[in-house]
C-alpha cells in the first residue's frame, strides 16, 4: 500500500522515484524513534548490569534528546550546504556506528557514547526525511505523504517500549541495538541506489558564532526542562541556570540571525502567518501528547495496579491509531484543506482531556483505552494538516529552514509538555501528602498520585483549549 501511495503522490519528474526514497528514509526514521523509546524498558536491567544510580541511567535518554535538540536547528544549514545523498549517508553512518558501539558496550559510558552517536544520526535525518517530502511531492500530495510519515514517526516510539520489554525478556538490552542494525544497513543501501541529489548546493557560510549560540541555547532548553521533569525539579540550580542560559543563548542567536548576511537560520520564515499558526499548534498538541504519555503509565501502574507491560499493551491501540489516523488525515488536508480537521481535533482533544482530568482508581481500563485512542484521533487531526499546510506558505528556498524549526518544536515541545506534566503531579502529590494522617500509607500515596494527575490533565485541558481559539485562525494555502 505504501509503494502504491508514494507511487502516486510523486513528482513528474521521472529520475525521482519516489517509492524507494521514501523507503529508505522512513525506515530509517523509523529505527531513530523507535531507539528514542526502546532502551526505557530496560533502564532497570541498566541499573543492575552497571551498577548505577537512576538518574545517571537517564542520561541514555536525555543525553538523546539533548544531542537532537542541539543537532536539528543547524539542520537547515547542512541539507543547503551538502548534497542530499552526502548528508543520507553521513546520517547513517552515525546512526548504524551508534547502535554498533552501543551493542558491544562493556559499560556505561560505551553505551552513552553510542546513544549520543546515533542520536547525532536521528537529529540529521528527520529534518531531512521532512526536507525530501517537500521537495518530490507536489503541493496538492504533501499531506498524504506527510500522513505517512506520521505513520511511521507515531507508531514507532508507541511500538518501542512493548517490542523492547519482550526483546529483554526473552534476549537481553544488548539485542535492542543487534535488532535495528540490518534495518539501517537495509536502508543506506536502498538509499545509496535510489536517493538522488534534489537540491542545488548552496555554499554558504557558516557562521561558528551562531552555531555556538544555537547549541547552547536549544541545548539548554531541552536539558532545563527534561530535568526538571525527570528529578531535579523547578528549583534545582542546575535546572534555573540551564533555563536562563539556554534563553539568553537563543535571544543572541536571534539577533545574530538578523544582524548577518548569511545566517544559519533565515527567521524570514517567521513572516508567514500560517506557518507560526501551524507551529504554535504544533507546540500545544506535543505538549498534550507527552503529557498523555507520561501521565497515563504512572496512573494505570500506582493509580490502577497494573504492570508495565499491561500499562504499555493498554495505552499501543493508541499510538497505532494516531500512526494510521494520520495518513488519513494527510488525505483528508489534501481534498479539503486543514481548518475543520484542526478545529475538530483540538475540540476532541479538549473532551478526552476533561475526562483524564476525572478518572478515579475505580475508572475502567477499557474506557481509559477508548479515551486514549481518541485523544490520538485528535492529535492526529491536528499536527500533519497544521504543519504540512504551514510549510507551504513558505517559498522553496526556505523548506530547510521551515522543516528545522518544525522538528526543533516538536522535540523542545515534548521536553516542556513532560517536565510540565510531572511537576503539576508532583506538586500535587507533595501538597497531599504533606497534609496526610499518614502520608506512607499506599492508598494514600495511591490517591495522591490520582490527584496529580487530574490536576496535570486539567492544565492540558487549558492547553487544549488555548489550540482551539488558535484553530479558528487557520486558512488553507493554495499552492
Amino acid at each position: 500500500m505504501f509503494m502504491e501511495k508514494t507511487s502516486q503522490a510523486q513528482t513528474h519528474n521521472p529520475q525521482v522515484k519516489a517509492a524507494p526514497i521514501m523507503a529508505a528514509l522512513l525506515i530509517s526514521g523509523f529505527m531513530g524513534m523507535f531507539s528514542e523509546t526502546a532502551l526505557n524498558m530496560a533502564i532497570n536491567d541498566l541499573i543492575k548490569a552497571f551498577s548505577i544510580s537512576p538518574s545517571t541511567a537517564q542520561w541514555l535518554t536525555t543525553g538523546y534528546l539533548l544531542v537532537l535538540g542541539i543537532v536539528i536547528p543547524v539542520s537547515g544549514l547542512l541539507i543547503k550546504r551538502f548534497p542530499t545523498r552526502k548528508l543520507f549517508v553521513t546520517s547513517l553512518s552515525f546512526s548504524i556506528l551508534g547502535v554498533l558501539v552501543a551493542g558491544i558496550s562493556p559499560n556505561f559510558w560505551i553505551l552513552l557514547s553510542g546513544r549520543i552517536i546515533q542520536a547525532i544520526g536521528t537529529g540529521l535525518l528527520l529534518p531531512l526525511l521532512f526536507h525530501t517530502v517537500l521537495i518530490i511531492f507536489p503541493p496538492w500530495k504533501r499531506g498524504t505523504a506527510m500522513g505517512i510519515v506520521g505513520l511511521v514517526m507515531m507508531f514507532a516510539p508507541a511500538t518501542g517500549p512493548i517490542s523492547a520489554g519482550l526483546i529483554i525478556e526473552y534476549f537481553n538490552w544488548h539485542m535492542i541495538f543487534w535488532i535495528i542494525t540490518p534495518f539501517l544497513i537495509f536502508a543506506l543501501v536502498f538509499g545509496i541506489i535510489f536517493l538522488p541529489n534534489l537540491t542545488k548546493v548552496q555554499k554558504h557560510k557558516i557562521d561558528l558564532l551562531s552555531i555556538i549560540l544555537s547549541t547552547v541555547g536549544f541545548g539548554g532548553i531541552v536539558f532545563g526542562f527534561s530535568f526538571a521533569g525527570e528529578s531535579e525539579g523547578w528549583s534545582s540550580p542546575i535546572v534555573i541556570s540551564a533555563l536562563i542560559t539556554g534563553t539568553v543563548a537563543l535571544v543572541l542567536y536571534v539577533f545574530r540571525q538578523l544582524s548577518i548576511d548569511e545566517p544559519v537560520l533565515y527567521l524570514k520564515v517567521f513572516r508567514h502567518p500560517m506557518f507560526i499558526l501551524g507551529i504554535v499548534a504544533t507546540l500545544f498538541a506535543n505538549i498534550i501528547i507527552f503529557s498523555g504519555n507520561i501521565l497515563l503509565p504512572l496512573f494505570m501502574r500506582a493509580g490502577l495496579g497494573l504492570t508495565a507491560s499491561a500499562a504499555g499493551l493498554l495505552l499501543l491501540p493508541g499510538g497505532i491509531v494516531n500512526g494510521i489516523m494520520s495518513m488519513v488525515n494527510g488525505r483528508i488536508f489534501d481534498k479539503h484543506g486543514p481548518k475543520a480537521l484542526v478545529i475538530g481535533g483540538f475540540a476532541l482533544s479538549t473532551v478526552t482531556v476533561w475526562f483524564f482530568s476525572k478518572v478515579t482508581s475505580s475508572t475502567s481500563p477499557y474506557l481509559i483505552i477508548i479515551f486514549f485512542m481518541l485523544l490520538m484521533v485528535s492529535m492526529s487531526m491536528v499536527t500533519t494538516p497544521s504543519q504540512t499546510n504551514g510549510i507551504n506558505q513558505l517559498e522553496p528556498e526556505l523548506y530547510p529552514d521551515g522543516t528545522a524549526v518544525v522538528n526543533s518544536m516538536i522535540q523542545t515541545s515534548g521536553a516542556i509538555g513532560t517536565a510540565l506534566a510531572v511537576s503539576i503531579l508532583n506538586m500535587t502529590q507533595r501538597s497531599l501528602l504533606a497534609e496526610a494522617a499518614n502520608p506512607a500509607d499506599t492508598q494514600v500515596k495511591a490517591e495522591a498520585l490520582i490527584s496529580g494527575v487530574q490536576n496535570a490533565f486539567t492544565f492540558a485541558m487549558i492547553i487544549s483549549i488555548l489550540g482551539l481559539i488558535t484553530s479558528l485562525f487557520i486558512k488553507r494555502i493554495r499552492v
